[in-house]
């Protein structure tokens, strides 16, 4: 299946790029290969979600948090690559850093959630390396940040 149909089966709209909110830039091509700078979990109508795992959030909120993080990228991805999702050929790495307590050790399954949308919309190609990271703070108090590299046609 095409990214498209997977897009479509999964029931995702992908919004428009999110501006960055600091002194750099959302993308960057070099050769073929796409870097993503990391894309907090803010959805199209600019609502953050906010909050420390293992504190005021749940392992479900969290999750959603990854996956508006993931849909951020694919909407990074397609703006660089001029609106042809068709030009990703691979997901080479996701780096994912969660808010979370210092006693919050279940990390994997949350970047899990985005790490599995990017496989369900681009199959194979989808699938890539990765770290789930805590952190004691992520910037805007954002639950998760995730960031990615993809390689190109």
């Amino acid at each position: 299946m095409s990214v498209y149909e997977n897009l479509k089966k999964l029931n995702l709209e992908i919004p428009k790029a999110p501006d960055p909110v600091g002194a750099y830039i959302a993308y960057k091509k070099t050769a073929n290969l796409l870097f993503i700078s990391g894309q907090i979990s803010i959805d199209s109508n600019g609502k953050i979600t906010t909050g420390k795992l293992g504190k005021n959030l749940t392992i479900e909120q969290g999750q959603a948090a990854a996956k508006l993080c993931a849909i951020n990228i694919i909407a990074q991805a397609k703006k660089a690559c001029n609106d042809k999702l068709e030009n990703i050929t691979n997901c080479i790495k996701l780096t994912g850093y969660v808010n979370s307590t210092n006693e919050f050790t279940d990390q994997p399954k949350i970047i899990n959630t985005a790490s599995e949308l990017i496989f369900a919309i681009f199959g194979e190609n989808g699938k890539h390396t990765r770290a789930a990271i805590s952190a004691n703070s992520l910037p805007l108090d954002a639950a998760v940040e995730i960031d990615a590299i993809f390689e190109l046609k």
